[in-house]
């Protein structure tokens, strides 16, 4: 059989380079490109066009995250799958809902991340222990909220909920709804205390939990 091309992308030298090594000394895979950022990811992704790119989260110029999204959209013969040290559920969800066909921990095994690849690559997901916990505790969590308090937020409520965890400002949420700034206040301070939030990080943490993040 040939090898599997690999794409492999992570921001330290030392890391990815002692990947690409294990990798190729497994002889099942040829390591077709090297990337320090998701940007150059990106871009040798596209020329290669690699079986599985093999990709940190936490990168300069472009996430792993937009990687992942990326490489769905415009290279549907690429399969992806997310290598890194975040295990947290503010990590691992938007990574599921971006595509990603696998999920490991950097801890993980050779072998165990050889048998994610090659899972991945003939069409398969393959999500790591922690990975797998948060999708049965968001299924869990999904059937459990029958009365979801994102349910009881007005339209424009919502409008503002998504925008702070876009990260915009009060004033910018004012502007983008063409609305007062006091009156952004008021509905971002009415849409936290429906929510039983108390600050921009909780609310993106709610986001995750629920997969409201876009």
């Amino acid at each position: 059989m040939n090898p599997i091309r690999l794409l492999v992308a992570d921001d330290h030298t030392i890391v990815r380079e002692g990947l690409v090594s294990m990798l190729e000394e497994t002889g099942e895979c040829q390591v077709v490109a090297q990337a320090a950022d998701g940007f150059q990811a990106m871009e040798l992704a596209l020329k290669t066009k690699p079986d599985v790119v093999v990709t940190d989260i936490s990168m300069p110029r472009m996430s792993g995250l937009e990687v992942v999204k990326r490489v769905r959209a415009e290279l549907p013969g690429t399969r992806t799958l997310v290598l890194t040290v975040h295990e947290e559920d503010e990590y691992i969800l938007p990574i599921l809902r971006a595509g990603a066909n696998g999920f490991l921990n950097k801890d993980t095994s050779v072998n165990e991340l050889m048998t994610a690849i090659k899972t991945i690559h003939v069409g398969q997901s393959y999500f790591g222990p922690r990975a797998t916990k948060a999708l049965a505790e968001r299924q869990s969590r999904s059937r459990s909220f029958s009365s979801d308090p994102y349910e009881t937020l007005t339209a424009r409520e919502r409008e503002t909920f998504h925008l702070v965890i876009q990260g915009k400002t009060t004033k910018e949420i004012a502007q983008i709804l063409d609305i007062g700034v006091k009156t952004a206040e008021n509905h971002r301070a009415r849409m936290m205390e429906k929510l039983g939030l108390r600050n921009t990080a909780e609310v993106v943490r709610f986001a995750a939990l629920r997969g409201l993040l876009s």
